[in-house]
């Protein structure tokens, strides 16, 4: 396998504090959404569209409607300076698809490795409070949120740990630095013919 895409996977990790003051462009941003609309799609249906938030003013609206790091029960989330320099708001046309499917996962991840070869890092975040979030978007009604990616260029450092005692839960340490711990290889690979 080659190093470098490797590399790239594990450093497209969950970072939830960034440099809030380096910018991420539009522009930016549309590559990104791009290579979402690039990826494979169920029936080839394409029924994802996206909402692009650069500005700072409407940062701060997307914020306030998310939840951050679940297992981190004593943090809020970034405090201002280390919130993310961008979004992308995964939609899901009603019109085209019903429920959702697999291309939000495969969209989602095509979007989250062309942040980290840009050098950017980013959370998804499922916990929306969707209601408000559409309506201070003036989302209309035929498209649901379905995730909203969240991307900043990284304030602090991802570790990948092996799973010790079961415990799937990240954490941080006393300097900042956030865990990650993954199941090993052996035990996600349940036979090999």
């Amino acid at each position: 396998m080659d190093e470098q895409f490797k590399s790239l996977v594990t450093g497209a990790r969950s970072f939830r504090r960034f440099e809030e003051e380096k910018e991420i462009t539009v522009e930016q941003l549309k590559e990104l959404a791009d290579l979402g609309r690039l990826s494979p799609s169920g029936a080839n249906l394409q029924p994802l569209k996206y909402i692009l938030v650069s500005k700072e003013e409407v940062r701060e609206m997307v914020f306030s409607c998310l939840g951050w790091a679940g297992y981190l029960k004593d943090w809020d989330g970034p405090v201002k300076g280390e919130r993310p320099a961008g979004y992308i708001i995964l939609l899901r046309d009603k019109g085209i698809a019903a429920k959702p499917g697999t291309d939000e996962g495969i969209a989602a991840q095509s979007i989250f490795l062309g942040a980290a070869a840009m050098g950017i890092k980013g959370c998804f975040i499922g916990n929306i409070k969707k209601a408000e979030l559409a309506e201070k978007l003036g989302i209309e009604e035929g498209y649901e949120i379905e995730l909203v990616i969240a991307l900043g260029y990284p304030k602090e450092e991802v570790i990948i740990e092996e799973i010790k005692e079961g415990d799937v839960k990240y954490w941080r340490d006393e300097k900042g630095v956030h865990h990650v711990p993954k199941r090993s290889l052996q035990e996600v690979i349940v036979k090999a013919f």
